[in-house]
């Protein structure tokens, strides 16, 4: 019978987190980036939040504090009821996801020769 090689767990990898503080003190970073996409993708601010793991009760706050800290809705909801509820991006939350993640590949690609220097670093 053949030997099978031990099964390695999978490691994550390298990356580079990067969360904007702005001075009217919005703060955006993965996690409600995150939570807008999930938002855009299932029209559900609970179902976004349950794809998240997070509650909808966090879900919800989320996205309230992104809606008064930037001063412009990024999501607009519609009460539930007998034909349902939902929530879609506008199109300000669509430019936010859009642009963040355009700013997390470029500062990435910028940094990506100073993380390898970090790691080769640890190596020695």
């Amino acid at each position: 019978m053949p030997r099978l090689a031990p099964k390695r767990e999978s490691l994550p990898a390298d990356r580079l987190t990067l969360r904007l503080d702005l001075a009217s003190g919005a703060r955006i970073g993965p996690g409600k980036v995150a939570l807008l996409e999930a938002i855009g993708r299932s029209g559900s601010i609970s179902a976004a939040g349950r794809e998240l793991r997070m509650s909808y009760r966090r879900a919800w706050d989320l996205v309230e504090e992104l809606n008064h800290s930037l001063g412009v809705a990024m999501v607009n909801t519609a009460t539930g009821g007998s034909g349902g509820g939902g929530a879609a991006l506008t199109p300000a939350g669509q430019a936010l996801i859009t642009e963040y993640r355009a700013l997390e590949r470029e500062a990435l690609a910028l940094a990506a020769p100073r993380i390898k220097a970090i790691l080769r670093a640890r190596e020695s």
